[in-house]
């Protein structure tokens, strides 16, 4: 039986396409080798494992900007399971880097060889969110189980897995943890790592696992532009001093005007005011208020042209509510502050760690689906560095949601997956007879 068919065949009922000769040449030779087979072997009856880790995980509060404790926990498993090397660098990434393939000059300049292989600790939910975790049948029930305690669960069991199998990887290889991914943290766990941190300079290609499924393979990066607008005024009576400058007001019309601007389908562009605050009472006239816009774009261009739109209109609305209004003790004031700046970018298809991706899901029976998306692969994109991200498997739900959910149904096809692409990229050393 060809070493194709044997892994298919772990996957009753599905059927793979052809992989073409990035895959056969590159998974022929380690679907032959027993190291391989027992670390495979190793994942399919450790499904129980793999769970109690991910609630684990999951019940370590992560809100932004407080990824501390569970950072603290990914630590101390990559050094129970024999990383070398590992640390917090100083915005809090956890990196730890697989032992055998430090090579010479891991502290200092070296060539850019480094595969890092990644997923971000930080949730979306603020500090006070329960995230006990729930169990309903298969599926788990808590905030952040899937985006992307899916990808973190999945870091520990691919370390396992090669020690399992007794496998050395024959490239320099890098486990990260990441901060600040989501919303305003603005990558900026990922932007130290390729600027400032001891592998800036030195990592060659990058995958980010972050949430579930196995179909999804993001090799563009989704641009953003992430504003916070804030008008202030003199405030008052809701009756007595009806027809000041009103905060709220100018605000409304500054919506009302991004919302009828003529957002183009292709390339795809995208606006969204996620969050609106201000006031004291009913009857009281704001003396603040502000609101939080998502700009996003497949294309740089017309990414920056909404983004120039939204200033020169917010301007203008402040500008007209003064001369429309009384502006009694002092006119409306405006504050607009960048809280998020994502770059655009794309990995050729024909890259070698994307062609090498395809290779490996399609050996698993999976059409892979390629995509545009926001995440920390957006930074080494930009860079020009080869970076993806994919799904860790098992499927999930309601992201971003106080009622996300995970089944781990179909789990151990992402687990294998992700050694797959690993070895496949850095190769095994070779081992004594």
């Amino acid at each position: 039986m060809a070493p194709f068919d044997r892994l298919t065949n772990l996957l009753p009922g599905r059927r793979g396409a052809p992989l073409g000769p990035v895959g056969e040449s590159l998974l022929g030779g380690l679907l032959a080798d027993p190291a391989v087979t027992r670390a495979l072997a190793w994942i399919e009856r450790s499904g129980d494992q793999f769970t109690e880790e991910q609630v684990r995980i999951c019940e370590i509060p992560a809100p932004p900007f407080g990824e501390e404790a569970r950072g603290d926990y990914l630590a101390g498993r990559f050094r129970e399971l024999g990383l070398s090397g590992v640390h917090r660098d100083e915005v809090g990434n956890v990196i730890g880097l697989f032992p055998g393939t430090e090579g010479p000059g891991t502290e200092g300049a070296g060539e850019a060889s480094w595969l890092v292989v990644s997923a971000h600790l930080d949730t979306v939910f603020p500090a006070g969110t329960d995230v006990t975790v729930r169990r309903v049948g298969k599926r788990l029930h808590a905030p952040g189980i899937g985006d992307d305690v899916a990808g973190l669960a999945l870091l520990p069991a691919l370390i396992e897995a090669l020690r399992e199998g007794a496998i050395l990887p024959a490239a320099p290889l890098a486990f990260v943890a990441t901060v600040g991914e989501e919303g305003e943290g603005d990558l900026r766990g990922v932007r130290h790592l390729f600027a400032q941190g001891r592998l800036a300079g030195r990592i060659g290609r990058f995958i980010s696992f972050d949430g579930a499924g196995v179909e999804w393979l993001t090799h563009q990066a989704l641009g953003s532009r992430r504003y916070r607008i804030r008008v202030d005024g003199p405030g008052g009576h809701s009756w007595g001093d009806f027809g000041v400058v009103h905060p709220v007001h100018a605000l409304s019309k500054i919506i009302a005007r991004l919302a009828d601007y003529p957002a183009p389908s292709s390339p795809r562009t995208t606006f969204n005011v996620g969050r609106i605050e201000g006031g004291e009472s009913v009857n009281v006239i704001p003396t603040s208020a502000w609101m939080d816009v998502d700009l996003r774009s497949a294309g740089e261009a017309e990414l920056s042209q909404i983004e120039e739109f939204l200033l020169a209109e917010t301007h203008r609305t402040v500008q007209e509510e003064n001369r429309l209004r009384r502006a009694r003790s002092h006119p409306l004031t405006l504050t607009t502050e960048l809280i998020g700046s994502r770059p655009s970018g794309e990995i050729p298809l024909a890259d070698p760690l994307v062609q090498t991706a395809i290779g490996v899901t399609r050996a698993l029976g999976i059409e892979p689906i390629l995509s545009r998306a926001s995440t920390d692969a957006n930074l080494p994109i930009h860079l020009g560095i080869p970076a993806i991200t994919l799904g860790a498997g098992g499927v999930s739900g309601d992201p971003h949601r106080l009622t996300e959910w995970y089944d781990p149904t179909g789990r151990e096809e992402g687990y294998r997956r992700a050694l797959l692409l690993i070895l496949a990229l850095t190769g095994i050393a070779s081992r004594p007879a």
